[in-house]
């Protein structure tokens, strides 16, 4: 990797822990990962029947379903970098499970009474368990894959969820070579369940690489692994600009010549590259054109995107007697742009009257880490032994984001009765925890 090593978070009193700056622009990016993902429904749906249009978004979206890879990456390096000190380990759980399942069990309902209305055979055994999101660890068809088909990525962020406030401690304790070596080996591991897939039976080989939270939570890992870094201001990699050239060109190379079984891999070091630059862009106070008042709200309400997209076109297209045919000449790239549209509405309504409300009654309010009786910290282990470095990451001047584009990741609706956004650091000096608002809307 090339470029200066990354700028570390602001040096903060010890009472309260280093303090990282709100990172707007990987909110923003989370959009493009579910731009991504629709895309590649929307393609593999056919809902384009005219073959040149059709095959235009089969080659753009080729790669989509790596969108679910940058969650993933992007999760494992956002938590890591908003986890607070002396947080109980329950209390980590409680608001993880109050950000997700709220928008889960609404589609999880709604997703079951449409069916029941178009007469479509329920499968008790798969219901329940994708009600309680461990569908994912089931090889078994029609049980991964089950009601809210994409909800199998939440089964497996709920097991990230349950080993991160367990590995915390080992990670911040960890060495900056190790955590390297995770970095540069997921990659090559990722390669090797190619032939590692030969292991197990032919009918469960999609499941084991696409779908098993052990598999999928290598991605997890290696974002842990990179915002550790960063926050030590041992990161080293390209900055914005140069990372998002490397994306769009991997993205190409992949999509027109490189074979199937190097995407994955390839992808995730262009993903960690970008996402790492992203980061340190809004450290730096470095222009970005992710943090947007735009981009950020669409990032916000790209997670109740993703959950509806699917749903939202099976069922239009299957009521409209358009399903598996495909729409003539310019009604199919018309009727897509409709449907992000759709969707779009769809999620921003899911997002403000379920997803945000929900947040506030269920999360667990913050407060100041007291380190009294039956704290259970989330991550409070000091730097390794012998490593040279402080407890406190070394004072890096971070130029203020332009509070005109900083958007408003940093609301935290646990903590008010309204959205006002954090504001921007001044100086170098954060006054608020934004680390912990980011975390809230991520």
């Amino acid at each position: 990797m090339t470029g200066a090593p990354t700028a570390a978070p602001p040096e903060q009193p010890a009472r309260g822990g280093p303090r990282p700056v709100r990172l707007p622009s990987l909110t923003g990016l989370r959009w493009i990962a579910a731009l991504l993902v629709f895309g590649f429904h929307a393609g593999t749906m056919r809902i384009i029947a005219e073959p040149d249009y059709q095959g235009v978004v089969g080659h753009v979206f080729t790669l989509g379903l790596s969108g679910v890879q940058f969650f993933f990456i992007l999760s494992g390096f956002v938590l890591v970098w908003s986890a607070r000190p002396g947080e109980r380990r329950r209390d980590f759980w409680r608001r993880r499970f109050a950000k997700i399942y709220p928008n889960h069990l609404v589609l999880w309902a709604l997703v079951l009474l449409v069916g029941l209305w178009l007469a479509d055979p329920v499968n008790p055994g798969a219901a329940v368990q994708n009600l309680l999101l461990i569908q994912a660890w089931n090889p078994t068809p029609g049980y991964f894959y089950s009601v809210n088909t994409v909800s199998w990525s939440l089964s497996c962020e709920f097991f990230f969820y349950l080993c991160l406030p367990l590995a915390l401690p080992f990670v911040r304790r960890a060495r900056p070579g190790l955590l390297w070596a995770v970095v540069v080996a997921v990659p090559l591991l990722i390669l090797a369940l190619w032939p590692a897939q030969t292991l197990v039976p032919e009918a469960d080989r999609w499941w084991f690489t696409q779908v098993f939270p052990l598999t999928r939570s290598l991605e997890f890992w290696m974002g842990v692994a990179a915002a550790e870094l960063m926050r030590r201001g041992r990161w080293v990699g390209p900055r914005l600009p140069l990372a998002t050239v490397l994306f769009v060109a991997t993205w190409v190379v992949a999509s027109g010549w490189i074979r199937a079984e190097f995407w994955a891999a390839l992808l995730s070091v262009a993903y960690v590259l970008v996402i790492a630059a992203a980061a340190d862009a809004d450290v730096r106070g470095l222009r970005s054109p992710w943090r947007s008042r735009t981009m950020v709200w669409l990032g916000e309400v790209s997670f109740a995107f993703y959950l509806v997209h699917v749903f939202v076109m099976m069922t239009v297209l299957r009521l409209t007697g358009d399903w598996g045919g495909g729409l003539p000449g310019w009604w199919g790239p018309a009727v897509v742009l409709g449907f992000l549209l759709l969707n779009l509405l769809l999620a921003g309504v899911l997002h403000r009257y379920v997803e945000t409300p929900m947040m506030r009654r269920l999360a667990p309010r913050r407060s100041r880490p007291t380190g009294g009786p039956g704290t259970v910290p989330l991550g409070t282990a000091g730097p390794p032994a012998g490593s040279g470095e402080s407890a406190t990451p070394a004072r890096t001047p971070a130029a203020p984001a332009d509070p005109a584009e900083s958007g408003v990741s940093g609301r935290t609706p646990t903590d008010q009765a309204g959205p006002p956004a954090v504001p921007a650091p001044r100086g170098g000096v954060v006054t608020a925890d934004e680390r912990a608002a980011y975390a809230d809307t991520r």
